[in-house]
């Protein structure tokens, strides 16, 4: 190698190595905000659920000072051996198995047919399915209340009218008037990663199809459905870690439903236990759920990858 092209290299060198001290500066606030917003309490939260908030002194007559007492797995415990929390997660479970296929399959019928030539002006129908998604969830779930009581109601009152009585919140049909919520939230975002996967489709594809002699429903259900399995595995994972995650609609109903109880689904229990309004109370029992409520979303995940790659294998 000659001395120029050694000093070109050693140039080159300098260059990368500037290159990549300018990308760390730039990456350097992202970093120290995921840290303390993301890494740091997940593993403070892991820290905490190893302690329990006890009374200490007082005398004869109580009111002792409250200190973080280290109790082991006894908060872990707690949590497996808790009738409230397996209730809890058995109305989640029945949420997710009805919730998210009807949402799955609704959002994507939606993007097919904006995907289609059925549909004219697909920006206003996009923003349009989108919109309720924009609404804060709890907002959300306060517009519905209101529209479920039976007193102000349009919607009760126009059934009734029909001669169709319903409560929205009887016991039988409140898990249902959830999943009305949820379905009308987040219908309109899971449309838009069908929508963008579908659009991501060589256009080729379509007339080498057309070409063949396929119609449209051939080439729907032939080439647009099974370039559009990533997206459903994407869009069925993060809806089984949200519907794991349940708070919202619950929480904002049972100010209108005294039926659904502080440990109604396990978030509320996490929230309810976390603001002492169960027991054992405290962020140490508190987090404690919210660990295994993370665990069994996480395995559910996995569960659902796992089976989705063995059936496209097949």
């Amino acid at each position: 190698m000659s001395v120029k092209q050694n000093k070109t290299k050693q140039k080159m060198s300098a260059a990368a190595k500037r290159e990549e001290r300018t990308g760390w500066m730039f990456m350097l606030p992202f970093v120290l905000l995921f840290l303390l917003v993301f890494i740091f309490p997940i593993f403070y939260a892991i820290y905490s659920s190893f302690f329990q908030q006890v009374a200490t002194g007082g005398g004869a007559y109580g009111g002792g000072e409250l200190v973080n007492k280290f109790v082991g797995f006894e908060n872990f415990k707690y949590v497996i051996t808790s009738h409230d929390f397996w209730a809890g997660m058995g109305r989640v479970m029945l949420y997710t198995v009805i919730q998210v296929p009807l949402m799955i399959i609704s959002a994507l019928v939606l993007a097919m047919l904006l995907d289609s030539f059925i549909v004219k002006h697909v920006s206003g129908f996009r923003l349009g399915y989108f919109l309720p998604y924009a609404i804060p969830g709890v907002i959300a779930a306060i517009i519905w209340v209101y529209l479920y009581n039976g007193q102000i109601s349009p919607i009760v009152k126009g059934l009734a009218a029909i001669g169709i009585n319903v409560d929205f919140f009887a016991s039988n049909m409140v898990l249902a008037s959830m999943i009305n919520i949820t379905t009308w939230t987040f219908t309109g975002y899971n449309m838009l990663i069908f929508l963008s996967a579908l659009q991501a489709i060589p256009h080729e594809l379509y007339e080498a199809a057309r070409i063949d002699g396929a119609n449209g429903w051939q080439i729907a259900t032939k080439i647009k459905l099974p370039n559009v399995r990533g997206a459903a595995l994407l869009a069925m994972l993060l809806s089984i870690v949200g519907t794991i995650q349940l708070f919202n609609e619950p929480q904002v109903m049972q100010t209108a439903d005294p039926g659904i109880s502080r440990s109604y689904t396990p978030m509320m229990m996490a929230f309810n236990t976390s603001r002492g309004f169960l027991t054992p109370k405290g962020d140490g029992p508190s987090n404690a759920i919210a660990i295994v409520m993370a665990i069994i979303a996480g395995l559910l995940a996995m569960i659902y990858a796992f089976v989705e790659r063995k059936v496209n294998e097949q």
